[in-house]
C-alpha cells in the first residue's frame, strides 16, 4: 500500500512543480494584447487581435507537450504501480497546468512590445497575459493520461493470449469455442 501512495504522491507533486517552468515559458513566449489608454482608462485597443488567440495556442502547445511527455515517461517508470501513477497523472496534470497559469498571469517574462500610438494623447501599454478558452487548462492530463492508456492497451494488446490464433482442427472447422 505504501508502494501506491508514494508512486501517486510523487506523480502529482513532479506534475505540480512542472507547472513553474512551464508558466515561466508560456509568459515568455505568447505576445501581450495591446490596450489603448486613453484618460486613465485602459480598453483593448484592437478586439479582433490575434494575440488572445496565440495565448491559449502557446498554453496549449507548453502544457501539451509536457503532458506527452510525462505519460510516456509514466507508463516507461511504472511497471508495477500504474493505477496510482495514472491517478497522479490526471490530478497532477491538473495541478500542473492551475500552475502554469497562475505563474504565467502572474510573472512577466521576455520582451513585451506594443506598437506606438498614432492618435495624439493615447499611449498604448501591453495587456496583461490571461486565457481566454479556459479548455485548454486540460490538454496536459487529458494528454497524459491519453497516452499513458494508449501505451498501455498496446502493450496488452501484443501480450495478449487472443492475439494468437488457435491451433487449426484436422476437418477445416473452427475450434469449439
Amino acid at each position: 500500500m505504501t508502494r501506491e501512495v508514494r508512486a501517486f504522491a510523487i506523480t502529482v507533486l513532479a506534475l505540480a512543480a512542472l507547472g513553474l517552468p512551464a508558466g515561466l515559458l508560456w509568459s515568455a513566449l505568447s505576445p501581450r494584447p495591446p490596450y489603448r489608454v486613453f484618460e486613465q482608462t485602459p480598453a483593448l485597443a484592437d478586439p479582433s487581435t490575434q494575440a488572445l488567440i496565440a495565448a491559449d495556442g502557446w498554453f496549449a502547445t507548453i502544457t501539451g507537450g509536457l503532458g506527452l511527455a510525462c505519460g510516456a515517461l509514466a507508463w516507461f517508470l511504472s511497471r508495477r504501480v500504474q493505477l496510482p501513477v495514472l491517478l497522479g497523472l490526471c490530478l497532477g496534470g491538473a495541478a500542473g497546468a492551475l500552475a502554469a497559469w497562475w505563474i504565467g498571469t502572474t510573472v512577466t517574462v521576455g520582451v513585451v512590445t506594443v506598437e506606438a500610438s498614432a492618435f495624439p494623447g493615447v499611449t498604448f501599454v501591453p495587456g496583461p497575459l490571461d486565457l481566454t478558452a479556459k479548455g485548454v487548462l486540460v490538454s496536459w492530463p487529458m494528454l497524459a493520461v491519453g497516452l499513458f492508456g494508449f501505451l498501455e492497451g498496446m502493450h496488452g494488446y501484443r501480450e495478449s493470449p487472443l492475439r494468437k490464433p488457435h491451433p487449426p482442427t484436422g476437418d477445416g472447422a473452427p475450434p469449439p469455442g
